[in-house]
């Protein structure tokens, strides 16, 4: 067989390799990022319900404490400010904001026995507590796939193919030191939830 031949075949053989290798890199790229994404889909659904949570509890407060005009307008801007925020950064600091802006509400309800004792804010405290616990697992879990994803998008030789597909990094969902305790330490003296570490 003529060496060139044979060298041609070579050639076609290596890019055949090459690009089945790449198509299994492509795939579990893709597999990843679909993880992430709905990983990313939890926290969300969780922050929309926190949003919606929000006007009952305001409302809830402001029977007993009708004065307190400017810790509602401030809890009624955080509240839009997560609704409209988009991505898991943007959507992190709304939800810090939000997580002040609650904790100077729930400061307010301390002054009030009465309030903090009716079975419509104590079921208030109940879904809040809920869904803080639970936003805290499921940024734990977004965070961890978002990190695998950034890691294999740009390790060697997979880079190569996030480039070529223009995969791009996911965003932390990140919470500031402190911003979680605000809201946790009103909640009818419940242990709160374990809040994970960063990546």
């Amino acid at each position: 067989m003529d060496r060139s031949l044979i060298l041609v075949l070579g050639v076609f053989v290596l890019l055949g390799l090459l690009a089945i290798y790449g198509t299994f890199i492509y795939n579990r790229m893709v597999r990843a990022w679909e993880r992430t994404s709905e990983a990313w889909s939890g926290i969300d659904v969780q922050l929309r319900r926190r949003a919606s949570l929000i006007p009952n509890l305001v409302e809830a407060v402001r029977g007993y404490a009708t004065h307190e005009r400017g810790v509602f307008e401030e809890v009624a801007r955080a509240r839009g400010g997560l609704v409209q925020a988009k991505g898991p950064a943007e959507s992190a600091q709304a939800n810090q904001i939000l997580t002040q802006a609650l904790g100077r509400l729930l400061a307010v309800v301390e002054r009030y026995p009465e309030l903090q004792a009716s079975k419509n804010f104590q079921d208030l405290q109940d879904d809040l507590y809920d869904i803080e616990e639970k936003i805290a697992f499921a940024r734990q879990f977004y965070n961890r796939n978002a990190a695998e994803f950034n890691t294999q998008i740009r390790s060697i030789p997979d880079v190569v193919v996030a480039r070529l597909a223009r995969f791009e990094r996911f965003e932390f969902f990140e919470a500031e030191e402190g911003t979680t305790e605000d809201v946790r330490f009103s909640l009818a003296g419940r242990p709160s939830p374990e809040t994970p570490s960063n990546p």
